[in-house]
């Protein structure tokens, strides 16, 4: 047989997968490793969708998506964020983030263009960026710096192919929410060499205090920008496959074809759930902000109490600690954990270099299991603590 996708083929599984299917098959296993809400999804968003599906909407939609919906969207965003963008030719409705993710980088990149990112990074990011074609150019961040963009750095990394930067704030996997001054100097990077931005603010509802900067609504930012934002976190809806991204017209015509011959739509019962999330589901955000929030606050201290240096993240529902106290790698302390003490967390190094000597922890459970967790945790370090 004849040889399949290289570029496929050097992109190795998801290293969160990995430790989620292994947790999955242990008995009293406590996983804070799948970035998933616990949370249902909120009753009335639901019943949105079945009575969708009892009024017979079982029909394809637009590609773009339900004009609705891209209407709702727009209303929201300008809402929250002053940004203006045409429901008719500005968004389009995805099968997630993650497909918003693909599209934007398939519509932009011709072979060897470089995309920059900062790590540590979602971990989908580089493949996606090889599977377009492209070359990912990962820049360090540092948690003595709070993981806050190194403009500096992201400035030294720019080369005469560098096409786009790629931002996540809040952050997936350190939960950083970047400064709007830091998030001012990058755009203004952008328009000095002519770069995109595509944004990934799928988390930009759960922030603590502080506020989300939406990076299209800075100056000179929007005619360069593709905002990928979604309904999976904030309104506890992963299984539901919606997203959206917007973009100036002639980027979205372009991301369409690309979702026109793959995806064709977004599934139209989902898309009558999140118009009902957008028009209706704000007190249930907040109520779920406000528990993780408690969560959050719990995990920061604990970890710290145990030794593992943790800066409070600000963004998402992930910390990020140190384990270098323990003398051991990323790798080889979530397996010994995993194994010894029934926790599941995620090795650092899976989201770039820059992550190892950390490990990614989820607060997105229930408060009983991550302070059993954090007991375990305790134990397990108490034994290899230097």
């Amino acid at each position: 047989m004849k040889p399949l996708s290289q570029a496929v083929a050097s992109v190795p599984p998801s290293g969160i997968r990995r430790f989620f299917d292994v947790a999955a098959q242990l008995e009293d296993c406590i996983s804070l490793g799948v970035g998933e809400p616990d949370f249902v999804t909120p009753w009335h968003i639901r019943e949105a969708a079945i009575w969708a599906i009892e009024k017979g909407f079982t029909t394809y939609t637009s590609n773009y998506g339900l004009f609705t919906l891209r209407q709702r969207i727009a209303s929201h965003l300008k809402a929250r964020y002053g940004v203006d963008y045409s429901p008719e030719s500005e968004i389009i409705v995805t099968v997630g983030v993650s497909e918003g993710l693909d599209i934007a980088m398939r519509a932009l990149l011709n072979p060897g263009d470089e995309v920059i990112f900062f790590e540590p990074s979602y971990v989908s990011y580089a493949p996606c960026v090889l599977f377009a074609g492209g070359k990912p150019v990962p820049v360090p961040t540092d948690y003595r710096q709070g993981f806050q963009p190194d403009v500096h750095r992201l400035r030294e990394a720019i080369t005469p192919r560098t096409k786009a930067v790629l931002l996540c704030y809040p952050n997936n996997p350190t939960g950083a929410v970047a400064s709007r001054a830091a998030l001012e100097e990058v755009v203004r990077i952008a328009v000095e060499h002519d770069l995109y931005l595509i944004t990934d603010e799928i988390y930009d509802r759960l922030v603590y205090d502080t506020q989300h900067t939406c990076v299209a609504s800075l100056p000179g930012a929007a005619e360069r920008t593709i905002l990928l934002g979604g309904f999976s976190k904030s309104y506890a809806m992963t299984g539901w496959r919606i997203g959206y991204a917007c973009a100036p017209a002639q980027i979205i015509e372009m991301m369409m074809k690309v979702h026109q011959y793959t995806m064709l739509c977004a599934p139209i019962a989902a898309q009558k759930a999140a118009e009902e999330a957008l028009e209706r589901g704000e007190p249930e955000v907040e109520r779920m902000r406000r528990e993780y929030d408690r969560r959050r606050r719990l995990i920061v201290e604990r970890l710290n109490e145990i030794g593992l240096e943790c800066v409070p993240p600000q963004g998402a529902f992930y910390v990020f600690p140190s384990i270098r106290c323990t003398g051991l790698r990323s790798e080889e302390f979530t397996e010994q954990l995993l194994w010894e003490e029934r926790v599941a967390v995620v090795p650092g190094n899976v989201f770039g270099n820059s992550g190892e000597g950390h490990v990614r922890l989820s607060y997105a459970t229930s408060l009983p299991k991550i302070e059993e967790a954090l007991h375990r945790i305790e134990r397990f370090v108490n034994k290899r603590r230097k």
